[in-house]
Formats: C-alpha cells, sequence, structure tokens
C-alpha cells in the first residue's frame, strides 16, 4: 500500500506541474494577479485547484466500480498515449504566445462585458454596498470567488483533469490526491507572483515536449504492467 500511494504521488506530481505550466489557467492567474490583490487571487485559484484534484480523484477511484478493472486499464493505458501525441503535436505545430494572447482576449472582454473595472471607490459606498451584501459575499471576496470561478470552469474537462482522472483509476487515489495538490501548491503561487514573465522565460515548446514524452512514458508502463486481482 506504501508503495502505491509513493508511486501515484510521484506520477501525479510530475503530471500536474508539467501540465500546469503554461496552461491556460497558469495564465488566467497571472493575468488576475495583475488586476487585483494576489492573496485573494492566490486563494481563489489555489481552492478552485485542489477542488478539481480532489474531484477527478474520486471519479477515477470509482470508476473501477462502474467499470471493470480491465476496460478502465485500457482506457487509461490509451489516455495517456493519446495525450502524450497531443501534447507533442501542440510543442510543433502551435505559437509560443497563443495561450497567453488567448486568455488575455477572454479576459478582456469579461471586462468590457462588465463595464470595465473600476479602481477608485467612494468609502462610505463602498461601506453601504458592503453591509448590502449576500451572507457568503462578506466573507469570500467577490475577486476569490472570481477567480476560483474562472479556473475551476476553465479546468473543467481539460486535459490535466482528465489524466487525473485516468491516472487515480490506476494509481492509489490518496497518492494521487496529495501528488496534484502539491503540484498545485507549486504552480499556482509561481503563476501568482510572476507568472506571465516566467512564461516568457520558459519555452512552451520544451514543456509541452516534455509532458508529452511524460504522458506516453506513463501509458507504455501501464501497457506493460500487469493488473492487481
Amino acid at each position: 500500500m506504501g508503495l502505491s500511494v509513493v508511486q501515484g504521488f510521484t506520477k501525479s506530481l510530475a503530471m500536474t506541474v508539467l501540465s500546469e505550466i503554461g496552461d491556460k489557467t497558469f495564465f488566467a492567474a497571472a493575468i488576475l494577479a495583475m488586476r487585483h490583490p494576489r492573496r485573494l487571487v492566490l486563494s481563489g485559484c489555489l481552492g478552485a485547484l485542489i477542488v478539481m484534484t480532489i474531484l477527478s480523484a474520486l471519479v477515477g477511484w470509482a470508476a473501477p466500480n462502474l467499470i471493470s478493472r480491465k476496460w478502465t486499464h485500457h482506457i487509461t493505458t490509451l489516455l495517456f498515449l493519446g495525450f502524450g501525441l497531443w501534447s507533442l503535436w501542440d510543442a510543433f505545430n502551435e505559437g509560443e504566445t497563443e495561450e497567453l494572447a488567448e486568455v488575455e482576449k477572454e479576459l478582456n472582454a469579461d471586462v468590457k462585458v462588465n463595464g470595465g473595472e473600476t479602481t477608485k471607490y467612494d468609502k462610505d459606498t463602498d461601506e453601504l454596498k458592503k453591509q448590502s451584501r449576500p451572507f457568503l459575499s462578506q466573507f469570500f471576496s467577490p475577486i476569490l470567488l472570481k477567480a476560483f470561478s474562472i479556473t475551476f470552469f476553465g479546468e473543467w474537462g481539460d486535459k490535466s483533469q482528465l489524466a487525473t482522472i485516468g491516472l487515480a483509476a490506476d494509481e492509489n487515489p490518496l497518492g494521487v490526491v496529495l501528488g496534484g495538490i502539491l503540484g498545485q501548491a507549486l504552480c499556482t503561487p509561481a503563476a501568482v507572483l510572476g507568472g506571465k514573465s516566467l512564461a516568457k522565460q520558459i519555452s512552451e515548446k520544451i514543456v509541452a515536449l516534455s509532458s508529452g514524452v511524460l504522458f506516453i512514458v506513463f501509458g507504455i508502463q501501464s501497457f506493460l504492467s500487469t493488473l492487481e486481482p
């Protein structure tokens, strides 16, 4: 059991770090942190990613109880190999700044739809607004909730979420959760503190190539491994 937790942990940690660096939610956290208080953005984004990791691992853990263990194993193998080839394709066919430009465009459009962001407030008016806010909004900042929702729905159905489900179906779910949370705890603060400048220094092509190779290695290892009874 101990070894299976460690194996799930190391696989999940490596996959999360390589999947999240340069990901859409990574850039979203970086851009939001430039416009809003970093602690609120960090709390919202990291909270969303932790919740998503736990939910994905639970789905992966439940999958063998709904489908036969043999089928989930084969699906996981194909999933890793497919994601590996997808990442390699992205590395050779997409521009370096395409993801960043796309996220900036989406967030700027969101600002325009909401009538822009105000930077100066009258103290009395602000106090009245605070008093009239719904119960939850008084404890959770709208900025934190915005960061949480953008990250959560941006990650939903993403390659890294599906890979976490597949990994939890094939490895120890506890190890997958712990490795995923640690990976998110490393990547999200990096994005919030200097994600945009960091992204310009790290080649997206190298990251995509590395994650592609990692997924293929996971796929080959899963293909060669024997199913536990």
